[in-house]
């Protein structure tokens, strides 16, 4: 087991632009993706400034919405009193002194090539989307503002969609299965949207179940009436006509709406974006090796799209807050006969397979939730409550350490032992990775700056 160092490592300067890099660069400045070349160019200066060399490309982030318990997967407590260390097995992993949770037993021998931080935490109980927006922005404003608003701060999708454009054939960033609600009929989740940026920055919602027999995304085919040809002077006409739309200040609609169009034109024009949908051209026992469920499918349609060029993926694992992770009620039960077996197929799977195709060393794979479990075990049928006060994730590839177990928890993993960290920690870390530097400033549709993580350090310790 790797101890985190102490002393920073130092890290090489971007190498000088050439000219080619320069034409390149120009080119992604005019292609509809919001950001000038003389923006893109301050924010790599910037960049070199920090001394970030990008380690990471792309970002799968796996994310365990209602609270996965740590007590019963990466931070077991068998030695812990009886009410409070569950009914669980830990079993060995391929990193020496290290266990999980039984019910991870793939995961398990994937743990020499993973970080795994144990001493997580922040200052939201009981709100899920509070939860949510922290664990995904860094914003944390306590127990405010548990739903989605046009002011939130955006996603890292977004974020990398304005600063790391991909080209404009080409999905940015993706979020599949479901836009997860609040709770049940309730309205979505704040921390997967733009928010200030602009509704343009939103991602591409893919909404249907990627396991059923018909499974496709109409919204990327062109209607059988519709030629290349027709597309291309439909094109025309909006360009056209967005030109003509007055534009008071104040107001982004009228862009929007013309950045919205030219990329959703872009997209049924690019057949690579599309064929990344056709999960039917894996075999059955790789579809099945994954899982055949909407989650299990939707990991390897994750996969699909990184290969495809998309930088940025959000498997978000329930329809709303409350419907899978969060086990106040049957914890164990719901664990190891649903929710364990499916994460473990499909993040090994995953994760084997990014290998495989020489992808894992540049995509950063990240597995969390919104917060953990509590230590003490509750009376509605083994259930476990919220508990923010510590919890666990774990982060494979793109420039993370290798077999590394980050932080500690007490005897009881209610608090932090040692290494505390909060979200805007890793995220900060994670855009180091990806090569932004995480005090650059992004701006809302009013040109005000705000930080891309506006709050957290870069945490040099988890990164190789």
């Amino acid at each position: 087991m790797k101890m985190h160092s102490t002393s920073e490592p130092s890290f090489p300067q971007l190498p000088p632009l050439s000219r080619r890099r320069l034409l390149q660069l120009g080119m992604l400045g005019t292609a509809g993706c919001g950001l000038s070349l003389s923006q893109l160019l301050a924010a790599e200066h910037e960049a070199g400034q920090y001394g970030i060399r990008a380690t990471a490309d792309n970002c799968i982030m796996l994310f365990l919405d209602g609270g996965p318990s740590h007590l019963d997967m990466w931070d077991m407590k068998p030695q812990a009193p009886d009410g409070i260390r569950g009914e669980f097995k830990p079993i060995s992993t391929s990193l020496p002194g290290y266990q999980m949770s039984e019910h991870l037993p793939r995961m398990a021998q994937l743990a020499h090539r993973s970080t795994v931080v144990r001493s997580m935490h922040h200052s939201v109980n009981n709100s899920h989307g509070a939860a949510v927006y922290t664990a995904l922005t860094g914003v944390d404003r306590g127990e405010v503002g548990g739903l989605a608003s046009a002011t939130d701060h955006p996603h890292m999708g977004p974020v990398l969609a304005k600063l790391r454009p991909t080209p404009p054939n080409v999905l940015s960033h993706v979020h599949l299965p479901y836009i997860t609600q609040e709770g049940a009929g309730n309205p979505p989740q704040p921390g997967f949207f733009a928010g200030f940026m602009g509704r343009s920055y939103d991602p591409l919602f893919v909404l249907k179940d990627p396991n059923a027999p018909d499974f496709k995304v109409p919204e990327l085919t062109l209607e059988t009436d519709v030629s290349a040809a027709r597309l291309a002077q439909r094109r025309s006409l909006f360009s056209t006509l967005g030109s003509q739309l007055p534009l008071r200040k104040g107001e982004s609609g009228p862009v929007e709406m013309t950045a919205m169009q030219d990329r959703a034109m872009d997209l049924l024009s690019s057949e690579a974006s599309q064929r990344a949908f056709r999960l039917n051209e894996e075999s059955d026992a790789d579809r099945e090796r994954y899982g055949r469920n909407i989650y299990g499918q939707s990991t390897l349609l994750a996969r699909r799209l990184i290969e495809a060029g998309t930088r940025v993926v959000t498997v978000s694992w329930a329809p709303d807050a409350n419907a899978t992770w969060d086990t106040h009620g049957s914890n164990f039960q719901n664990l190891k006969t649903t929710l364990l077996p499916q994460l473990d197929a499909a993040c090994s799977s995953l994760v084997t397979d990014l290998d495989s195709r020489g992808l894992l060393d540049r995509t950063i794979v990240a597995v969390f939730g919104d917060f953990g479990r509590t230590p003490r075990i509750n009376a509605n049928n083994g259930g476990r409550d919220h508990w923010n006060f510590c919890y666990s994730l774990q982060l494979f590839g793109g420039g993370f350490r290798q077999g590394q177990i980050y932080g500690t928890s007490d005897e009881t993993g209610a608090f932090p032992a040692s290494s505390p960290l909060i979200p805007g920690d890793i995220l900060s870390t994670m855009y180091y990775a990806l090569g932004i530097p995480p005090l650059h400033e992004v701006y809302d549709q009013l040109h005000r700056p705000n930080r891309v993580v506006p709050s957290g350090e870069v945490q040099h310790e988890l990164l190789a």
